[in-house]
């Protein structure tokens, strides 16, 4: 190809406009590429000329260059600018920045960070953790040492107590800053990261592979996860020739400037690991549907598939995704308390607390007054004014309840679940506050409380709210880096495996689930044990 084809690229100018749009330019072979990096390099403020041919200008910038990719991220001023772009021979395609949307848990939440708080990350191990068997493979693979995640996500907290130890480096692809703001103003890089490769400590709390590294390239913002950043992403993970790229996101559809980063982090031998999605659709999401990625889907503790788990042809896995305790920016998580006391007995018990409800980070102690279930006849000639409200979870939604607690004047509410165990609620859509505390307690222990007060003996709750570093989430997002934190495992064992090999391994030692007539589970749940067996005897 003679050099007069891609003049338009040698001649993309410095141009500054709070207008510019960001594209995704991808050349056509790498000779064309390398080209325009070295116009790059050198541009000034005229027009390149390459040997006898003088360059037509195209009024843009080039932001950044991906030199694994054969594509440059450019502004451009305006869509005549992308059309010259577009018609240039020298490249393949171009396609402008959309966003998927930003990840977010399907159930938790996060409060306002509390500073000098003290921290709760639970008396044990998180339960991902034993159920992909990590602890039964540490032994073998070093607890992951050697190993290098990069994590494409919103972002990690680096000075987090579980995290700082293992934290290699990051970047911002997001075009919000100089490259160099990788944090977390969400949680949900900083959780995702703690899973894979959070440090093992003396409360249990624990990583799948407690000695591998993260690297953070914060690809998500406020406003999604754009296909310019995630491409910017792996780029950058090629370059550092990382084991594995965990991508808790996606959509509904991929560009064609994310499809092929992807393939050339296949080529490069690098696993990449993404959610299936969280609409409970027979559907995977990308990028996990493309050939070469391991998608993951999500099971609860009692190993069947979660409501919101996407499934389809292409679910490779599946991994713990619901009640997943990890790492979040500190102060931010919340962990709930509720006391109670029965004729000077006091006894703390199980409980969780509510999105939407007051924080109460000063303990608060008060009678509860039983009020059925939160109708708001069920609170007829009861005088709960300055009490808490005991109601019954059903029939009625949580907010109808506790405007209805309100209303009669109680000053919170403790809800009993209407099934074993418990879940985090939403009383609020739209992140505004209720003036009320809300928690949610057992069934077996909101009845026995029921009777004691038909008795009529007093039962008084203390209710606190405590800030922490920690938090429990649902979604396929925290299925995902239980895989990831599996690969690093795998590849500490054997580093010579390609991702095509280590996507084999764990589906090959996965452990079966059912029923699985339409591929719910993939070829199971993961198994860090066995699959890092398999990976030993590949040597």
């Amino acid at each position: 190809m003679k050099l007069n084809l891609f003049s338009l690229i040698l001649s993309l100018l410095v141009a500054t406009s709070a207008h510019a749009e960001r594209v995704i330019v991808i050349m056509k072979d790498s000779q064309t590429f390398q080209a325009a990096h070295m116009a790059y390099k050198v541009k000034g403020s005229g027009a390149l000329k390459t040997g006898k041919a003088v360059s037509t200008p195209v009024d843009a910038e080039i932001e950044q260059s991906l030199e694994n990719l054969n594509t440059l991220i450019v502004n451009a001023r305006n869509d005549n600018e992308i059309s010259k772009l577009q018609n240039d021979p020298a490249v393949a395609y171009v396609e402008k920045e959309v966003f998927h949307p930003a990840p977010l848990p399907v159930r938790g939440w996060l409060g306002t960070p509390v500073k000098n708080t003290p921290t709760v990350p639970g008396a044990k191990t998180p339960w991902g953790i034993m159920a992909v068997k990590a602890p039964q493979a540490w032994a073998k693979s070093n607890q992951g040492q050697g190993a290098r995640v990069l994590v494409l996500d919103t972002g990690i907290d680096q000075n987090h107590p579980s995290l700082k130890a293992n934290f290699e480096q990051g970047k911002d692809f997001t075009g919000e800053s100089d490259g160099s703001d990788f944090s977390d103003k969400v949680g949900h890089g900083s959780h995702c990261s703690g899973t894979i490769a959070g440090v093992l400590d003396n409360n249990g709390f624990t990583g799948v592979a407690p000695q591998a590294k993260i690297l953070m390239g914060r690809v998500c913002s406020e406003n999604g996860c754009s296909n310019a950043a995630i491409a910017a992403g792996i780029n950058w993970g090629i370059t550092q020739k990382v084991d594995v790229i965990s991508m808790s996101l996606g959509g509904a559809w991929s560009t064609p400037g994310e499809r092929d980063a992807i393939a050339k982090a296949a080529k490069a031998g690098l696993t990449v690991v993404a959610a299936s999605g969280n609409d409970g659709t027979g559907k995977v999401s990308y990028p996990a549907a493309l050939p070469t990625v391991i998608a993951v889907g999500a099971v609860n503790s009692d190993l069947k598939k979660t409501d919101f788990s996407q499934w389809g042809p292409e679910l490779a896995i599946v991994a713990p995704g619901a009640a997943v305790v990890s790492t979040v920016p500190q102060g931010t998580g919340r962990e709930a308390s509720v006391q109670l006391t029965v004729a000077g007995k006091k006894a703390a018990v199980n409980s969780t607390t509510f999105q939407g409800a007051r924080e109460v980070l000063t303990a608060e102690t008060n009678s509860l007054v039983d009020c059925g279930l939160g109708k708001d006849t069920d609170f007829a000639g009861k005088d709960v004014k300055g009490k808490y409200a005991l109601i019954g979870r059903g029939e009625i939604n949580f907010s109808v309840k506790i405007q209805n607690a309100i209303k009669a004047g109680a000053v919170g509410a403790v809800i009993y679940n209407n099934a074993p165990g418990l879940i985090q609620g939403a009383l609020t859509s739209d992140g505004s506050t209720l003036p009320v505390a809300v928690f949610m307690i057992e069934q077996e222990v909101g009845k026995k409380i029921q009777t004691t007060l038909a008795a009529g003996t007093e039962v008084k709750a203390t209710l606190q709210t405590v800030a922490t570093d920690y938090a429990a989430f649902d979604g396929t997002s925290m299925a995902t880096p239980h895989v990831a934190g599996v690969v690093a495992l795998v590849k500490a064992a054997n580093k010579n495996l390609n991702g095509a090999q280590v996507k084999q391994i764990l589906q090959s030692t996965a452990t079966a689930l059912g029923p699985n007539t339409q591929n719910e589970y993939g070829a199971g749940i993961v198994n860090a044990e066995a699959a890092v067996a398999a990976a030993l005897q590949a040597k």
